[in-house]
């Protein structure tokens, strides 16, 4: 009874960690392109590097922090990793020309392990039973902070400057510094640690031959890959495509509104079914199952985004979309750990974010490209992207399942 406690004191610090970390980081990183090009007047076509340096830096360094992780202990990585995140948003604030704030990105990115490690340190301290619900926590503290961060970022710049959202984002950053520093017990024995620094040669070993051979991990990743490849395509145009299309005629005033609204909406959409359907969820399914549920809640947001005109279907979509990701993501990252041993689990999420990360870049890139061609052709890709991941979802629970990895709830409940 003593170690559900703990568990559960650790787990509610965990989630308001990673809170604070989104909610700073969600007041500066919305207004970043519009600071730089009010303050450094960069060009339209060079702002959006600013987003894919940090993602790429990021795709690099995910597997390293993760595997530190293993190594070394999740706290002290994860107090270093939120240290540069930070140092990042102080030089930003303080930045005074443009290889600053590329620097400031880089750095963010490459020690941008934050969330990697909190969900490593979440699998570290519940059951497997209770692993999907758990990480799905994390997510709706993620999405807790994105819901207030943007308005209060927006009203510290209004009041205060163009700058003063950085400030506080690093000042929230350091608050993170301090709670893990005071309040948060590692999880990993100075015996596992030992032993996870050791060569290894087996199924435990995570390099990227072994990734490739181990086929349930290659799937789930495949997986992960296109679902967030699908996301990037709509999450880099949703405010063109708002206005070119949902929003057709408004002023600009009602453009700005409602798309704000419409993100609000998938927020906090996310929010409830992670803390209320997702357990609910659980209940009844196990987690490869979920993702083909959670696929079928994509497709169909994408396919009312794909055919709606007006605003007023618009939350559908999002309820639709935001419930896909809110049950998927949670689910995948569940099912990625139980692929591979306990002692990689660090480098397996950190390679989780890195494919998510590679997938955010290319999709980015070309969501432009696809924009001028047509305003909703990006949802009628992406609706068929999810269609086709579909079959590799099916397969990935019969293997699971095959291999009593998984067992189905319906075979629990009939055998008691």
């Amino acid at each position: 009874m003593s170690r559900l406690k703990q568990i559960d004191r650790r787990l509610i610090t965990i989630l308001l960690i990673v809170f604070v970390q989104m909610l700073g980081a969600s007041m500066a990183l919305p207004i970043l392109p519009l600071y730089a090009q009010r303050e450094f007047a960069l060009d339209d076509r060079v702002i959006p590097l600013l987003i894919s340096v940090f993602f790429a830096a990021q795709f690099l360094a995910g597997p390293t922090i993760g595997r530190l992780s293993d190594q070394y202990g999740r706290v002290p990585v994860l107090i270093v990793s939120q240290i540069g995140t930070a140092v990042a948003f102080a030089l930003l604030g303080s930045a005074n020309s443009v290889a600053m704030l590329f620097f400031a990105r880089i750095l963010d990115g490459i020690t941008g392990g934050n969330i990697i490690v909190a969900q490593a340190y979440v699998t570290d301290i519940t059951s497997e039973e209770k692993r999907t619900q758990s990480l799905g926590y994390t997510f709706a503290a993620f999405g807790l902070g994105f819901i207030f961060g943007p308005a209060l970022g927006g009203l510290l710049s209004a009041q205060f400057g163009p700058r003063a959202p950085f400030w506080v984002a690093a000042v929230a950053a350091t608050v993170v510094v301090l709670l893990t520093v005071f309040t948060l017990n590692e999880t990993l024995s100075p015996e596992e640690r030992a032993k996870n620094r050791q060569p290894k040669n087996g199924q435990d070993q995570l390099s990227l031959r072994i990734v490739v051979r181990n086929i349930p991990l290659l799937i789930v990743l495949t997986i992960a890959f296109f679902a967030q490849f699908s996301f990037g395509l709509i999450q880099s145009t949703f405010a063109l495509w708002g206005e070119a299309v949902l929003f057709d005629g408004f002023a600009q005033e009602a453009v700005d509104l409602g798309i704000g609204l419409l993100l609000s909406v998938v927020g906090v959409a996310q929010l409830v079914t992670q803390t209320a359907i997702l357990p609910w969820l659980l209940k009844r399914f196990d987690e490869s199952t979920l993702v083909i549920i959670g696929s079928f809640g994509r497709l169909f947001g994408n396919l009312v985004f794909a055919v709606i005109t007006t605003p007023f279907l618009g939350p559908i979509g999002a309820i639709l979309f935001a419930f896909g990701g809110g049950v998927t993501n949670p689910a995948l990252q569940s099912l990625a750990t139980k692929a591979v041993d306990k002692s990689v689990r660090g480098k397996v999420l950190g390679f989780t974010q890195s494919v998510n990360s590679l997938a955010i870049i290319i999709s980015t890139a070309m969501a432009g490209l696809i924009f001028e061609i047509q305003p909703n052709l990006q949802y009628w890709i992406a609706a068929v992207l999810i269609l086709i991941l579909l079959l590799p979802a099916f397969y990935m629970r019969r293997w699971f399942l095959a291999n009593k990895v998984l067992t189905p709830k319906s075979l629990v409940q009939s055998e008691k």
